[in-house]
């Protein structure tokens, strides 16, 4: 009885924290992990499951460390049972991505707003590659290529192979493969294309931006901005240190604003590395940010 009531009390604290980290060492064979985890962790079973299909429970075995989503999977002793339950994360939800293309390899997706490029540690049912691998018909691996910052939108690509991964990843370094965003931002931005070098990280970054569309009334702009590299918030930083910070960015401009960010990937263009044909992806007018569709 004193047994349980430890127990009880240790479960209690467990639920009522957010974030919470289990790690255990398998000493036996044949050790089912979502009866170990419901022990460690005072979670329902039904809990544990639902974590392991998003991607919060993982297995250190011989051959590295791996996410564990079989619920049947019996583990043998040496290997190693983690577990990263973050409540808040395994709870989001997001919008579907959308297939712009399949190309056998490699794929082309829309990227909604607050869908992850690549899951963490504490959870990938949010994420891009993830998405794919769930809903692409036949299904295949997903391999990130590249990145969108969390609250931006638009087109991603995805590999299916290895080697298309690597194929692709090279482009981008060679800067092959050319992108393109819309962005609106506040401000009367300039009628001449801006190449914005800022260093950022302590590292070259190039954007070229030109001006699309103003609107007098609520002094905004729609502009078209073209990376020369890839760093992390590069538009985001080039442009609000510019004086002209993008419509709905909580992180460089205002944190009341109400408004989704106003950032879309829309255009992609690269010689495929299947055939070397010229490819060229256009996102749908009703997915790219437009002036008239903001609130005043």
């Amino acid at each position: 009885m004193l047994t349980y009531k430890l127990y009880l009390n240790y479960s209690e604290i467990v639920l009522s924290s957010e974030r919470n980290e289990y790690h255990i060492d398998i000493i036996k064979d044949a050790e089912n992990p979502v009866e170990l985890l419901a022990v460690e962790s005072g979670l329902s079973k039904q809990k544990i499951k639902q974590a392991m299909q998003k991607g919060a429970v993982w297995v250190t075995d011989k051959k590295g460390t791996h996410r564990l989503r079989r619920q049947s999977k019996k583990l043998h002793s040496g290997t190693k049972l983690h577990f990263y339950f973050d409540s808040t994360v395994l709870n989001q939800n997001v919008d579907n991505a959308l297939l712009i293309a399949d190309e056998g390899e490699y794929s082309v997706w829309y990227k909604p707003r607050g869908m992850l490029s690549q899951g963490s540690k504490w959870g990938d049912h949010c994420a891009i590659n993830r998405w794919v691998e769930q809903h692409l018909e036949p299904q295949r691996p997903a391999f990130i290529i590249h990145r969108l910052d969390r609250f931006a939108s638009g087109l991603i690509l995805i590999a299916h192979k290895k080697k298309m991964a690597t194929l692709l990843a090279d482009l981008f370094k060679l800067k092959k493969i050319n992108k393109e965003y819309k962005v609106i931002v506040h401000g009367e931005f300039p009628s001449e294309t801006v190449t914005y070098r800022n260093k950022i990280d302590n590292k070259a970054a190039v954007s070229h931006v030109s001006l699309l569309q103003y609107d007098e009334k609520n002094n905004r702009s729609l502009v078209q901005v073209e990376i020369e590299t890839g760093r992390k918030h590069q538009i985001r930083s080039h442009l609000s240190a510019a004086g002209f910070t993008v419509v709905g960015d909580r992180l460089f401009g205002d944190t009341e604003e109400s408004t989704d960010l106003q950032l879309t990937a829309f255009k992609l263009t690269f010689s495929s590395p299947v055939d070397g044909s010229e490819k060229v992806y256009i996102l749908g007018q009703a997915f790219q940010p437009k002036l008239e569709n903001l609130p005043e």
